[in-house]
């Protein structure tokens, strides 16, 4: 029976809300025993060491991303940026310190917990201009031609419609605004039958699809000077299994015509 986008979106939620309150009630890291690291990565290992260096625990520990898309994104001092799937909040925050109090951060969440843990980190912080809002990325809640750069962590994978969540991307977008993105991609495909496995699904592995297919439909949705920026083989990220495709992380970014 094929799984609909709201069963997807439910399974990614419960999934994503179990660890959120986890994370409140032990404040356990990612990287800790009290989880499954095969769903989830370490922040220390994803992003440079000097990077996380302002953060308190509270945001790195619930770091579940499978890359940095905050070093590729180039940020600039007063631009605003918006983040995809934002969960506790460290790329919102890292985000923060380098547009500066000139600028501003939003983060998209559909799951509550999430966003209680990320609005817990903002008032510890004091990021008086990062705004955490309820929403799912194929319908984001943000204005037309409002955002200097998108960027997403390991969340454009977990989505249903992903050829929607580019048109959003390039909607909310300005003219001559950019993505930056971390996602898991394959190389090949995955049996229907993987792709019914729900549990896999909100695991970042079975809603993952080939580069090449990724990269066409963001020139579906209007992005130009897409490019591939690394791509390495995502296996300690991912759990491989029998029958599988060849599962990467990858950076990738592009670009709205000005």
């Amino acid at each position: 029976m094929e799984h609909t986008n709201n069963t997807i979106h439910e399974a990614v939620r419960e999934h994503y809300g179990a660890i959120a309150q986890k994370a409140g009630a032990s404040q356990s890291t990612c990287c800790g025993p009290a989880q499954d690291t095969a769903s989830c990565s370490c922040s220390q290992e994803l992003y440079d060491a000097q990077l996380l260096e302002n953060l308190p625990t509270d945001v790195t520990g619930l770091s579940l991303g499978c890359g940095d898309p905050v070093t590729i994104a180039n940020l600039q001092p007063g631009e605003t940026v918006l983040d995809l799937g934002s969960g506790g909040g460290i790329d919102c925050f890292l985000a923060w310190h380098q547009v500066g109090s000139d600028g501003y951060v939003i983060g998209i969440d559909m799951t509550p917990d999430m966003l209680a843990e990320a609005n817990a980190n903002k008032e510890k912080l004091g990021a008086e201009n990062v705004e955490f809002r309820r929403g799912q990325i194929e319908e984001m809640p943000v204005e037309s031609n409002s955002i200097d750069i998108v960027m997403s962590n390991c969340v454009i994978n977990l989505s249903p419609d992903k050829a929607a969540v580019f048109r959003e991307a390039f909607r909310v977008l300005k003219p001559g605004g950019r993505v930056s993105i971390s996602d898991i991609v394959t190389e090949g495909d995955f049996s229907p039958e993987m792709r019914e496995q729900l549990d896999q699904w909100a695991e970042c592995v079975t809603g993952a699809i080939a580069a090449d297919q990724y990269a066409a439909l963001m020139r579906k949705a209007g992005f130009v000077d897409i490019q591939i920026v690394d791509k390495v083989d995502a296996e300690g990220i991912v759990e491989r299994q029998k029958g599988m495709p060849r599962v990467f992380s990858a950076r990738i970014t592009a670009g709205k015509p000005g």
